[in-house]
This record gives C-alpha cells, structure tokens and sequence, in this order.
C-alpha cells in the first residue's frame, strides 16, 4: 500500500502540524472560529477569516477556538495595501494593523495572507512560532511571496469563490510547483477525495478549500446561502468586480444581473466594498437573500450536495480519496 503514502507521509501536514492535507479558506463572514475549530479538531487546518471583523470580535473568535481545541489553527488577514487616506504610514488600513496586533497578542499557528503580500511581518510571525502561508492567483505572485519568506504558497485557480485570478487552476497548480522551491496548496473549485487526489497529482501538497466549507453546519452563514450553494451546479457562479472593485466569483442572481453593463460605474477596491459590496455581503451571507444579496461560491458547488458536519466533509474527502486509491492499488 505504499501509494497511500502521499496522504499519510505528507510534508505540510508535518509543516504544519496538521493529520490531513486538508485546509479551510477564511471566507469573510463564514469562516469565524466555531467552524475553525470543528475543522482542526477534525484534523485538518481551521482557518478565521478575519477580513473586515472588528479587532475585538477577532480576537474572541482566537479564544474561542483554543477553547475548543487545542489543534493547530490560523488566521486569515487581507494585507493588499492602500493609498490615500485609508492607509497608514506602513501602507495596510489602520483595520489590518489592529488585526496583525490581535493576533500576534493571541497567537495561532498559521498566519495566512488572504490578499497582497505579508513579507514585512513574516520576521515577526516567525519569531512567535508561526508558520506564515499566502494566497497567490499567478507565478510572478508565488515567486514574490516567496522571497518574502513565506513558508507555504496558496495557488488559486480562477474556478474558486470569491476573489479570483485569471488562471485556471489545472494550468496554475503545476506551474507554481515547477517555479517555487516551498509547499503548494491547491485551490480553486475543489470541493472533494478527487480533487484532493488532483491536487497532489500535479505537485501540491494539500487543498485549501472554501466553498465546501461554506456548506457546512457551522459555518457562520444563512442556511439560504447554504442552501443556494447545493442547488446550483457547475454553471450557477458569475465573475464581477460589482462586490469588491476587484474580480469576486459569486453565485448569479438579480445582484450580479443588475450590473451587466454597468462595469465603467464600478470603483476601485476599496471604494466599491465599502459603498456597494460591504451591505451586499452582510445581506446575502447573513440576512439570506439569495436575490439581491452578495453570494461567493465556487464551480465546485456543482460537486456539493449537503450542508453536514465540517469534520464529516474533512473526513469524507479523506475516505474518498483513501477509497481510490486502493482501488488503483487493486488493479
């Protein structure tokens, strides 16, 4: 059975500290520390998303989850640098330097950039103990966060939710491995055993997912929005920058429909997050109005069926990718 090795034997699970290759994106809104901890405790890496939350709100969710179990976590932070009067003299909003503050007092394990790169606090991150992880859509992206000391490189795929890249992820995946010299972590669109398997094939050691987590019992999002995600198929999502100023996959319905033809009125992130996207998101995510709210969700929503446990998905996708494998062992 040596071939079950690439699950057992992995190189970022050892990195990490983690039992399976398996990490949960942190989706803002969604991924708050009860889902979190149900996937760490499951083996996996549970991840707060940590974008636009109070700093205060923050760091309960750190304790929350270290109350519920004492498996390795991260922490999410969008670090995509401003101009003009919403940045600091360090170029990241005021908000994102009270959420490094937070976490750094707190402590995790993981410490993820979300967006933009997070070179001037690897040092830092490093010196408490962290492993620091980030996520990439191109290989200029990959290669510039690795020189920043980064220790683990996210490559998304233009299939996953939320903000996307333009590249797919089949195309993405091997070309990161093949030009960085550190872990890779698959994403974009991968929603099960076999996109895990995928995923190690061309080079990755390990999924980061987001979508599949979103329709999970403790996700911090309205059952409609859940729901949503496991009765559309493949073809149910829509690229916009309409949300955010910057190219977001979401699910299609009146809202994204309602800015078809109006792309020269979108602003610049993050002008367009705060007048339009911020209401937007709370309505779809929160409130449950699949109309007019905003909905992120990946094409792996075609592979999504329930809204289970978060430990179950973690630990179906491990059976299913276990399952085929022996089976290829058995041929």
């Amino acid at each position: 059975m040596a071939v079950l090795n690439i699950l057992d034997n992995n190189p970022v699970c050892d990195l990490l500290g983690i039992k399976y290759p398996i990490c949960q994106a942190g989706m803002y809104q969604v991924a708050y520390g009860e889902l979190a901890a149900a996937v760490s405790e499951a083996g996996g890496l549970g991840v707060i998303g940590s974008a636009f939350m109070d700093p205060e709100d923050l760091r309960r969710e750190i304790r929350l989850v270290k109350d519920r179990t004492d498996k390795p976590f991260g922490v999410d932070i969008l670090f995509a640098e401003v101009s003009g009067e919403d940045a600091t003299e360090t170029g990241y909003t005021q908000q994102v330097e009270d959420h490094i503050a937070v976490t750094f007092q707190e402590g995790c394990d993981v410490l993820v950039s979300g967006l933009g790169n997070p070179g001037r606090i690897v040092p830092d991150a490093h010196a408490r103990g962290m492993k620091v992880m980030s996520l990439v859509g191109n290989v200029r992206q990959a290669v510039a966060v690795e020189a920043s000391g980064v220790d683990v490189v996210i490559a998304s795929g233009h299939e996953g939710g939320g903000h996307v890249g333009r590249i797919g992820t089949i195309s993405l995946i091997p070309k990161v491995v093949d030009s960085v010299n550190i872990p890779v972590l698959a994403a974009g669109g991968l929603a099960d055993g076999r996109g895990l398997l995928a995923s190690l094939a061309m080079g990755a050691q390990g999924v980061w997912m987001g979508t599949r987590f979103i329709a999970t019992q403790e996700a911090r999002g309205h059952d409609n929005y859940k729901n949503k995600i496991v009765e559309i198929d493949e073809d149910g999502t829509v690229v916009t920058r309409a949300h955010s100023g910057k190219p977001n996959r979401m699910i299609r319905n009146q809202f994204t429909d309602a800015w078809i033809g109006r792309e020269t009125e979108i602003k610049p992130f993050p002008q367009q997050l705060r007048e339009v996207g911020e209401d937007g998101s709370y309505r779809g995510r929160i409130e449950g109005d699949t109309a007019m709210g905003v909905l992120p969700a990946g094409q792996g929503a075609g592979l999504i069926h329930s809204v289970p446990p978060a430990g179950q998905v973690v630990e179906d996708i491990m059976a299913e990718a276990r399952a085929i494998l022996q089976g290829w062992e058995q041929a």
